[in-house]
């Protein structure tokens, strides 16, 4: 077996908890959209900050690569092990070990999901506002730099994320940032690790910033003639100062893909979702004033919600738009794509995504956290057909141009991982070299998650 010496020293190190069952490592090579299964030569679940320690220190030494596993929802291939080794499963890793309700902060392990750290947060009238839709892990969201529905309110993991600790590819166990809100000391790690999608170093903790639970919060849906009004409408409530908490995008065919995964019944017409927080007062205030400025671009079928079993009915509709844009398609395969862009440019990318769909002939939902600019495109392929694959890709590419000729990037919240490497050298230009510099700093033998985020060294513009 490949590896076979690291495996057998791991298996000394954490016993059964290390495993090459078929079942394990199969499970660990799936993903939720089209790469092919793509198995680790072994599973290994550690407890410890000291046992991902041991198990780093073992592969770095033998060449053995090392890739982190969290939920395994990512969407661009970011835990495969596409040069096998081992899966690092840190869902053992799941406990809240500190809460600083005093200083909004709680200290967690990396395997604990968004929701449970919310359902451990609850009895102290505080939660944690990064919401990607998944219920992905707070180590993975970190690696990631997740954003998602409430960043145009409370901002990405970039925003709340205030420490971690990170093991090293040698085994060394760093910390960056604190629990202070600022810091002027030395080069800023903290953020260096923040998305580096496990290329870098593992993370085993994260201090992540806490918020109120607000006072009173209220929910709404609308719909628009066309997509454009619908982003337009979005600009003017951002450019107004209107402080939304989330406002999310959805075109005719997300709609249509609700209708069939959750029995919407929804008119198939772009709609727009909202959610308020504040006073009763303040919501009530800010839906009126988002109400009146929604009218001058054609809004209709305006609805409100303030019960938590309505409010929970719409976004949990929103969250599974990745199972409703397969349910349009005949293969159930969604290749999904993100970018994000200037605001006062978000109608112009949105409209031109929509026309490269048509010309090229292509079932695609458009959805997104358009508050800030982001927004995504799930394409229904089957990937045993090659022209429907190759005009998928053209879809990505162009897109991808579309953001940077607008002054965005090519992916807002999905990374980089297998899928967006290509345009790594459009995006960064000569500063792909000096990542690669910092990887090698980092990681000389290029045990972690190799083969991830940065384009190989032969590729043109090196």
């Amino acid at each position: 077996m490949k590896h076979a010496e690291a495996i057998d020293q791991i298996r000394a190190l954490i016993g059964d908890r290390l495993t090459t069952a078929q079942a394990e490592t199969t499970q660990h090579g799936r993903n939720e959209t089209y790469y092919p299964v793509t198995p680790p030569d072994a599973v290994a679940y550690p407890e410890t900050t000291a046992e991902v320690s041991a198990i780093l220190r073992v592969c770095n030494a033998l060449g053995c690569p090392v890739v982190a596993y969290g939920a395994a929802s990512s969407l661009e291939g970011q835990h495969l092990a596409t040069h096998g080794g081992i899966s690092l499963d840190l869902a053992r890793m799941n406990r809240v070990l500190a809460v600083n309700a005093e200083d909004l902060n709680a200290v967690v392990q990396p395997g604990i999901t968004r929701k449970a750290l919310n359902t451990e947060l609850r009895a102290t009238g505080l939660f944690f506002s990064v919401d990607p839709g998944a219920d992905a892990s707070i180590g993975g969201m970190a690696a990631t730099r997740a954003s998602g529905t409430t960043a145009v309110r409370y901002g990405t993991m970039r925003d709340n994320v205030l420490a971690l600790e990170v093991v090293m590819a040698d085994g060394t166990v760093m910390r960056t940032g604190s629990r202070a809100l600022k810091s002027s000391t030395g080069y800023d790690l903290n953020h260096l690790m923040l998305g580096s999608e496990g290329t870098l170093g593992i993370i085993t903790e994260a201090t992540v910033k806490l918020h109120g639970i607000p006072e009173a919060t209220r929910a709404a849906t609308c719909r628009f003639p066309s997509v454009e009004d619908a982003v337009n409408c979005v600009i003017m409530t951002i450019q107004s100062g209107l402080p939304m908490a989330r406002i999310e995008l959805v075109d005719a065919f997300m709609v249509r893909g609700f209708n069939l995964l959750s029995k919407a019944n929804l008119p198939e017409v772009p709609h727009l979702f909202l959610e308020f927080h504040g006073t009763d007062a303040g919501v009530a205030e800010q839906a009126d004033r988002f109400a009146a400025i929604a009218e001058d671009f054609g809004m209709s079928g305006w609805k409100t919600a303030t019960a938590a079993e309505d409010r929970n009915a719409l976004w949990d509709m929103r969250h599974k738009s990745h199972y409703a844009s397969a349910a349009l398609g005949r293969g159930g395969h969604i290749w999904p794509t993100d970018v994000c862009v200037p605001i006062s440019c978000l109608a112009e990318a949105v409209t031109q995504a929509q026309t490269d769909a048509a010309r090229l002939g292509l079932t695609t939902t458009i959805v997104g956290h358009v508050g800030d600019g982001n927004f995504h495109a799930g394409l229904s392929v089957d990937p045993s057909n090659p022209d429907e694959m190759a005009r998928a890709e053209e879809f990505t590419s162009a897109l991808a141009e579309t953001a940077l000729r607008l002054g965005g990037t090519v992916s807002g919240e999905h990374g980089i991982g297998l899928g967006k490497m290509k345009f790594m050298h459009a995006e960064h230009g000569p500063a792909v070299a000096y990542m690669r510099a910092i990887k090698a700093a980092f990681d000389p033998n290029n045990i972690l998650n190799p083969g991830k985020m940065l384009p190989p060294a032969t590729e043109k513009g090196d």
